[in-house]
């Protein structure tokens, strides 16, 4: 079978069950009594759920190379590692673990000696434990499957939901939501505090680091929803005017770098830099060196999943690197990952303060209802691009147009339009994916 999204899903539950499995094996070896690891109420971690989503999206062109195996999901996992321990730092001001006592370690959030175990775990999961898993997909009858997977991620998603609003101080940061929670009445208040408190206790056992009384970082002021709308879009408008320029620099030609069917914006370039601010927002005064060498660290892993994931998606690859020298299965290579340390640097020490600033001054004048717009706008700009990207590959594999859907993208965005909007665009064939 094919990796879509019910074999993704089966990877997903898999992977977060074995991942708690080993974590509270090995936190009870410790501890001398059993200890539940994990947020969720389930017996799920699903930060390994997602690794091995994106281990086996992005690697599955690499499995008969232990080697980039090994080097990819070293990395890979390493960064979902960093960037879950910095969220949870940023949305509750404590550490949930720390490896500040292991040698070679980075910021205490991830360290070498189990980030190598990540690497051989998932060369292991993605060269045989993704075929046992797609063999298992296959072996079932398929409504079976289906059933099995809706289910399963309803209750998947519902527990993480869940965790969320009870973990920490979430109903007192949200006055609604507690005013609703005192509005269900008294024996819903009950059993919310029950729940509540059990998966405080939960916690503190499972990770004492979260527990401490003092926070690990000062409270500081959250982006709001209209920040976020407007970083995207503008870090996606000067991705694409960067990438264009850059085309004509070194190649000589105006070329179409947008990712979108309307407008000049580069959502990858849009994503990147909204991901630059959350996560690095508070790392001015680090060194450049350090700033420069996350940018390419966690630009290349980006930029891979990226490639990856747009490929699966799309039947597509919008670049190919394999004409560089140090070249990973021509998704990145090391040249562009050091622009994505300069990229980074230039945005944390110039780029980010100077919209900002720009922003804060243009909060008054900017009405709430022109950020929905906007925000609307690109939504249905996302959309429609989707659409049409999957109608382009299902046309050009010879699939007539189903419904009246694609007759409109198939007048619209013929193929000529989507080559000229996406002339790097190149289809993968289906045995290839």
């Amino acid at each position: 079978m094919e990796l879509n999204f019910y074999t993704l899903s089966v990877i997903y539950l898999v992977y977060s069950f074995l991942g708690w499995v080993g974590e509270t094996v090995v936190a009870t070896a410790k501890g001398r009594r059993f200890t539940n690891r994990g947020v969720a109420s389930g017996p799920f971690c699903f930060v390994y759920g997602t690794a091995g989503v994106l281990l086996a999206v992005g690697l599955a062109d690499l499995r008969n190379n232990w080697f980039a195996l090994f080097a990819g999901s070293f990395l890979i996992a390493t960064v979902v590692e960093w960037i879950t321990a910095k969220l949870l730092e940023r949305v509750h001001h404590r550490r949930w673990w720390d490896y500040s006592d292991k040698k070679f370690n980075l910021d205490g959030y991830v360290c070498l000696q189990y980030s190598a175990l990540w690497g051989v775990l998932g060369a292991v999961a993605v060269r045989w434990g993704n075929d046992l898993l797609l063999r298992f997909c296959a072996w079932l009858p398929p409504l079976l499957l289906h059933i099995a997977v809706w289910v399963s991620m309803t209750i998947a998603v519902l527990d993480q939901i869940g965790a969320v609003v009870v973990v920490g101080q979430y109903a007192a940061r949200h006055p609604r939501l507690e005013q609703l929670g005192q509005e269900l009445g008294k024996g819903t208040d009950r059993l919310q505090q029950k729940i509540a408190a059990r998966v405080e206790r939960r916690i503190q056992r499972a990770y004492p680091a979260a527990a401490r009384p003092e926070p690990t970082t000062s409270a500081e002021k959250a982006m709001s929803v209209s920040d976020l709308v407007w970083l995207f879009v503008v870090g996606a408008f000067l991705g694409d005017v960067v990438e264009t320029l850059f085309c004509r620099i070194t190649a000589g030609v105006w070329m179409s770098r947008s990712s979108l069917v309307w407008g000049p914006f580069s959502v990858v370039w849009g994503l990147a830099l909204v991901l630059a601010a959350v996560l690095l927002r508070g790392s001015e005064h680090q060194s450049e060196s350090r700033i420069f060498w996350f940018g390419v660290i966690l630009g290349g892993a980006y930029e891979y999943v990226c490639s990856a994931v747009t490929e699966l998606l799309f039947g597509t690859v919008f670049w190919d690197y394999s004409g560089f020298k140090f070249n990973l299965g021509g998704r990145i290579n090391l040249l562009y990952c050091f622009f994505w340390g300069i990229a980074a640097v230039t945005w944390m020490r110039y780029g980010y303060p100077l919209v900002a600033k720009c922003m804060g001054k243009l909060k008054s004048r900017i009405r709430p209802w022109m950020t929905a717009a906007l925000a609307v706008f690109m939504a249905v700009n996302m959309l429609v691009s989707a659409l049409a990207l999957a109608r382009y590959d299902a046309r050009t594999s010879g699939v007539e147009a189903a419904n009246p859907v694609d007759v409109v993208l198939d007048a619209h965005f013929d193929n000529a339009r989507m080559e000229r909007i996406y002339p790097n665009a190149k289809k993968v064939s289906s045995h290839a994916r």
